[in-house]
């Protein structure tokens, strides 16, 4: 019988990973793969790589240690009913050191514990299961929400910082953290492709950029505000778009082959020369899969990691001034735009295959 703590779809995996390595366990203690497989949150300290607990799993049962000062708090908020929390003191050990004497052997961690192998658990995450998605679709939902009114009560003497506490604070009501919020006003956005809010004013234009979290999952998504925009902001907008809509398209396809986010990222540089924008690519990273973090990766030449299927894509290409991102869900026989909101669109065709993709476009004020 499944662990009733593990959430559904988790174990099936985490099986086949000891199997394979021949392991006793497998500890987890980096936030994205903590949330992933309990659902909760071990970050006290936003700047740290590795949170204040580590959560377990021996092929029978799930169980998290931590120290005295958080086990409480964890138990109560933040993991399911039932599961074990075994506590050490504070002041007598450390979570490398408390994890290396509970565990059988073999056993490997995402983080560095004395004696056991090291793990990368990226590939646990991927790809998504019906709860997740299911979560998922809320958190779009909240984060279009607020980027789009904060986009629609801007003013072009707004200060890029005000518009962003604005959007921080919207969140942050709504449970959500905001680890990257961009706000950039028309000479900024021009200059930059990560426009980190200062005290210049929108102007004439503005990119909202924004990733966001809750319960562990990612989403990420930009909104254009136009005032009074320069004659090549809708061009720009709509080439950034058909890239965008040809990174989804390729998503699918290589994902449907079991290719690599190698082979996106051709169809991406090929994207960008058909729209006149040849190594416009360089600029900027364009984005990649997203999940229980805000990329699980990102595309590159060459790059190996696989595309997964159902999973969220969060693609953001930039053309000079320009951008178009959001989070969608990616599977075999379609898209679902996590983040659509309620905001004008165009609709984008993606270069070199016969498909035609809704995407947010400008908002004229």
């Amino acid at each position: 019988m499944s662990d009733p703590t593990l959430p559904a779809g988790r174990r099936a995996r985490l099986d086949a990973l000891l199997e394979r390595r021949s392991l006793a366990a497998v500890w987890v203690a980096r936030p994205a793969t903590f949330a992933w497989l309990t659902g909760g949150d071990n970050v006290v300290d936003q700047t740290a790589d590795v949170g204040v607990a580590a959560a377990g799993y021996d092929g029978e049962e799930l169980c998290v240690v931590t120290n005295d000062i958080e086990a409480g708090r964890l138990a109560d908020e933040q993991l399911p009913a039932g599961v074990a929390v075994d506590a050490y003191e504070w002041h007598a050990s450390s979570l490398a050191s408390a994890v290396a004497d509970r565990s059988p052997r073999p056993a490997a961690a995402d983080f560095d514990v004395p004696g056991l192998a090291a793990l990368e658990a990226d590939e646990l995450r991927g790809p998504l299961t019906d709860g997740d998605v299911d979560r998922y679709r809320r958190l779009g939902a909240t984060v279009a929400e607020a980027v789009e009114d904060v986009c629609r009560a801007a003013a072009p003497d707004d200060a890029e910082r005000a518009v962003a506490a604005d959007l921080r604070g919207r969140l942050t009501r709504a449970g959500v953290e905001t680890p990257v919020v961009l706000v950039g006003g028309a000479d900024r956005a021009t200059a930059y492709r990560h426009y980190t809010p200062t005290t210049a004013d929108l102007g004439d234009y503005a990119l909202v950029s924004v990733t966001a979290e809750r319960d562990g999952l990612f989403a990420s998504c930009s909104r254009t505000v136009a005032f009074d925009p320069p004659a090549w902001l809708s061009a720009r907008h709509r080439a950034a778009c058909r890239v965008e809509a040809t990174a989804l398209a390729a998503t699918r396809a290589v994902g449907r082959e079991g290719g690599t986010a190698g082979d996106v990222f051709e169809a991406v540089r090929e994207a960008y020369d058909a729209v006149g924008w040849s190594g416009e690519w360089r600029n900027h990273h364009q984005g990649g899969a997203a999940g229980f973090a805000g990329r699980e990766w990102i595309a590159t030449p060459g790059a190996t990691a696989p595309v997964r299927l159902p999973m969220a894509y969060a693609w953001n290409p930039t053309v000079a001034g320009a951008k178009s991102e959001g989070t969608v869900l990616v599977t075999a026989s379609g898209y679902e735009r996590l983040t659509a909101g309620r905001w004008p669109t165009v609709t984008a065709e993606a270069v070199g295959r016969d498909e035609r993709l809704k995407r947010p476009g400008l908002l004229r004020r």
